[in-house]
């Protein structure tokens, strides 16, 4: 089906949630209110058991050849489901464009990549634009501000969907965050082979963030959330992170990341 094009109407959707590594080691409870809200939505959603990571952190690292046979993992394991969907625009973004192009050489493999990630989504695109879902989250009367993640602007084009699936949280105001589309600092591996323009970068953003007033930061990928969260909570910051999916699915009032009992 066509990005943005209705599904068919009484169709329910077959869904494989694709976890993400920092999701299930890190934050769980965001895999968990993806799969309430694709439900909500109207999705049968499954999570293959025996899927990995994505290679990312090999193509990051020029390693082309580990990430297509992580991504020969995954295709068998992904392919016979309607949709596939991430809760990660980075994630994401490595399964539609980096495993056809490192799979280019091999026709079979290839057009078995391709047909895969035209059907691929990241959570809130899916959400919004697959689904047309309207949340039905609980009130949450305070304010926050939203980065835009580099992969998830840039590669797939998420800006407008989280805002129009946030517009329906009553309570919520949304302030603006300048440079909301620059960088954080993260950066998959470019965090860890340059951390201190990584520290100078993510500390711009953390002064963008509570130049905001904002009391609460949301995003879409959670390394970025975590970077984040970690330099507002070093240098003192009341500003609580979460990701997009837990403040839609009701779950803001639980510990933010970064914050005890975060399910680390």
């Amino acid at each position: 089906m066509p990005e943005g094009q209705n599904r068919p109407a009484g169709d329910t959707p077959r869904v494989a949630l694709f976890v993400t590594c920092l999701v299930n080691v890190m934050r769980p409870a965001i895999a968990e209110c993806t799969i309430d809200l694709l439900e909500a939505a109207g999705a049968r959603v499954e999570v293959p058991l025996a899927q990995t990571c994505c290679g990312q952190p090999a193509f990051n690292s020029g390693d082309e050849a580990g990430g297509a046979r992580m991504a020969k993992h995954q295709i068998p394991l992904l392919e016979d489901y309607d949709y596939v969907v991430v809760p990660s625009g980075s994630c994401g973004a490595t399964m539609k464009h980096e495993w056809p192009k490192a799979l280019a050489g091999e026709p079979q493999w290839a057009a078995r990549a391709e047909a895969l990630a035209g059907r691929t989504y990241e959570v809130l695109t899916f959400l919004s634009d697959v689904m047309h879902f309207v949340p039905k989250a609980p009130p949450l009367a305070t304010s926050a501000t939203y980065h835009d993640t580099c992969s998830g602007l840039r590669e797939l084009g998420i800006h407008d969907q989280p805002r129009r699936l946030l517009a329906a949280v009553e309570g919520l105001e949304m302030r603006p965050l300048p440079g909301a589309d620059v960088c954080c600092g993260f950066g998959g591996t470019f965090c860890v082979k340059y951390p201190a323009i990584s520290n100078a970068i993510v500390g711009e953003k953390a002064d963008a963030i509570e130049g905001t007033g904002a009391a609460m930061l949301l995003g879409g990928d959670l390394g970025c959330l975590m970077n984040m969260a970690g330099k507002l909570q070093r240098r003192g910051s009341s500003v609580r992170v979460f990701h997009t999916v837990e403040v839609l699915a009701g779950a803001a009032g639980g510990p933010a990341i970064g914050e005890k009992g975060d399910g680390r």
